[in-house]
Order: C-alpha cells, then structure tokens, then sequence
C-alpha cells in the first residue's frame, strides 16, 4: 500500500498518533506556512520538539509550505524576493526536520492565460525550482495545483523537470474537481509526474475540504482513474481535525479506494 497521511493537530495529538497507525499514515504538518512562524525561530523549534516527542523518525512525513501571497513569478522585484525567502525558510524547516517533502502552489492568476504571463512562469519557476532541488537533494519538492484551471500548465513544468528526481506534482483531486476540465483530464495529463496527492470533498462548487464521501466528487471515477494511470503516490486527507479524518480513512478502506487498494 503506498502511504497515507493526516494532518496531525497538536490539541489531540495523541489521538493523532492512534490513527495515523492504525491506518498506517504519515503525517503532513501544517504548522509551518504562516509569515510569523517563519520568522520565528523560537517557535519553530518549540513545534518541532513538541512532535519530536510523539515522533522518533520524521524521514517519511511531508509539511506544507509558505502559500500565502507566494508569488515566484512576480515581475515586481521585492515580491518575488519575499516569496524566495518564504519558500527558502520552509525547505529550511524542512531539511532541519530530515522531512521527505515539502508542498507549494503554483501560485497563478486563476484563468489568466495571457502568453507572456505564462512563459515568464515557467521560466522563472523552471529556473527557481531547479536550483531549489539542487539545494536540498534530500527533500522531494511537490508543485500543487491551486486555482489553475487546467492541468496543462503545471504538466508542461513538470516535463522540462522530468530529469530532476526529487520534483514532482501534487495533485489536489478536490482543486481539480472545481474546475471546467473532466477528473480524467487532470489524471491523465498529470499522471507522469505525481508524487504526492491531496484528496477531500466539496460540492463541486466550492474548495469545503469535507470527510471523503460526504460531497458530489465521484470516487469510484478517482479509484478507477488511479488503476488505470498506477498511480503510486503518497495521498495526504487532508481534512482538519480527527474525527473528518477518521471518517475519510475508514470510507476509503470499506471503498477499497487507493491507497487502500488489496
């Protein structure tokens, strides 16, 4: 079974704990994105040695990286500065911890699809990222769509990345779900690059982050689509809080859905 992970919360972190093994998951942390964490040492520290107690080995967990107003492709100067260092100072959090990997968005316009916004994208990410791999060889980097309409940008990054071995995708299957192009499409574009995923419901409309099975997304397609591609990623539920978490697992196990394929 490829691994899964939760998001572990530190007010039941115990609980956590007990359910990450018992459905044999890793944890993602969550702790880390916000501007007055990264610029905080000390409390950086404090979170890791809060988990260290509860973790001997971080070597197979995740973490997610500094989102907010990330912007690498910025042609403002000091926006694309402050956006490095946000990013730098996560892989630093992560490499301090020995993490497998570390999760960004693509951080574009959503449905702004001007030619020289987008290649001024995937130069300044295919050359930013490229380098950032060749820093930290030791973590994968995961590339998530966010609010991109369709698969083919991101796919076209992860191409001319093809070579490099510790990037790939993140598929967020809920984030493709809200968009105009068909699962299928997402599956298939991307599936030659996915390393890590992210799954949750919604209704179709909204980003709900619900228990897996309590909205409108097909999961008997998102099984199906998995077989059909070997998709062998890990597959963070990433729903907040135990009992969302509980529920998502313990359908997907009845469902036999991937990861949890027999």
């Amino acid at each position: 079974m490829s691994r899964g992970y939760i998001i572990p919360d530190r007010a039941e972190i115990e609980r956590s704990v007990r359910l990450a093994g018992e459905y044999e998951c890793a944890f993602e942390y969550n702790d880390f994105y916000l501007p007055e964490i990264l610029d905080n040492l000390g409390k950086q520290e404090e979170i890791i040695e809060f988990y260290a107690k509860y973790r001997s080995d971080f070597s197979q967990d995740t973490m997610h990286g500094a989102f907010l107003d990330v912007t690498i492709h910025s042609s403002d100067p000091l926006i694309r500065e402050t956006s490095i260092l946000r990013v730098r100072q996560s892989m630093e959090i992560a490499k301090r911890m020995g993490l497998k990997g570390v999760v960004f968005h693509t951080g574009r316009l959503a449905g702004f699809r001007t030619k020289s916004y987008l290649k001024l994208w995937h130069q300044i990410n295919l050359q930013f990222f490229s380098q950032l791999a060749e820093a930290y060889p030791q973590q994968q980097i995961y590339m998530e769509n966010m609010f991109d309409e369709a698969p083919d940008v991101l796919a076209e990054l992860a191409e001319a990345m093809r070579e490099i071995g510790n990037f790939g995708v993140c598929l967020d299957y809920a984030h493709a779900a809200l968009t105009g192009c068909t699962q299928q499409e997402w599956v298939n574009t991307l599936a030659p690059y996915v390393l890590h995923m992210h799954l949750n419901d919604n209704d179709l409309l909204n980003d709900l982050h619900q228990p897996i099975g309590e909205g409108k997304i097909d999961w008997q397609e998102y099984d199906r689509l998995m077989k059909e591609r070997q998709i062998s990623a890990g597959v963070l539920v990433e729903v907040s809080g135990c009992d969302g978490q509980q529920k998502s697992l313990e359908y997907m196990r009845q469902h036999e859905m991937y990861p949890f394929h027999r």
